[in-house]
């Protein structure tokens, strides 16, 4: 039996990604050779819509750039990635970087002008609380 890994939908090719696009990884979608793969898109999990206005985290916010609050949707993604993380005994995940949803050790500024900050996503944070360890989509060759 395959250990499970839960892994961001946009890094499997899935168009979830704000613009309507995706961020597919050959690296992400090879670990199905290794994994039972679990894909999650945290914001459409909390009900943002696909395409959707870019958003980044302001302090414990997460802002649009026209200034909507969305950090309720956010929230409610990451409860839900971890709800399922949790029914699947998933110890891993490899999520997408710099998202305010998934991102792992970096995210954008608030500023919606590309510099990054230390820092994690909504999603990768909470999963990180509960113990499931985040790898970097860009690493995903490493789990």
């Amino acid at each position: 039996m395959k250990e499970k890994l839960l892994v961001s939908a946009c890094l499997l090719g899935e168009n979830c990604k704000y613009s309507g696009g995706n961020n597919y990884s050959p690296a992400a979608a090879a670990l199905a050779e290794r994994f039972e793969l679990i894909p999650v898109c945290p914001e459409q999990l909390g009900g943002l819509p696909t395409p959707r206005v870019p958003a980044e985290r302001v302090g414990d916010r997460v802002l649009t750039r026209d200034g909507a609050d969305v950090t309720d949707a956010y929230r409610l993604g990451a409860e839900k990635t971890l709800e399922t993380a949790l029914a699947n005994g998933v110890k891993r995940a490899a999520l997408q970087e710099r998202s305010p949803s998934c991102g792992c050790g970096a995210i954008y500024d608030g500023t919606f002008s590309g510099r990054l900050v230390p820092g994690d996503g909504v999603t990768a944070a909470l999963l990180r609380e509960h113990g499931i360890e985040i790898i970097k989509g860009s690493q995903a060759q490493d789990a």
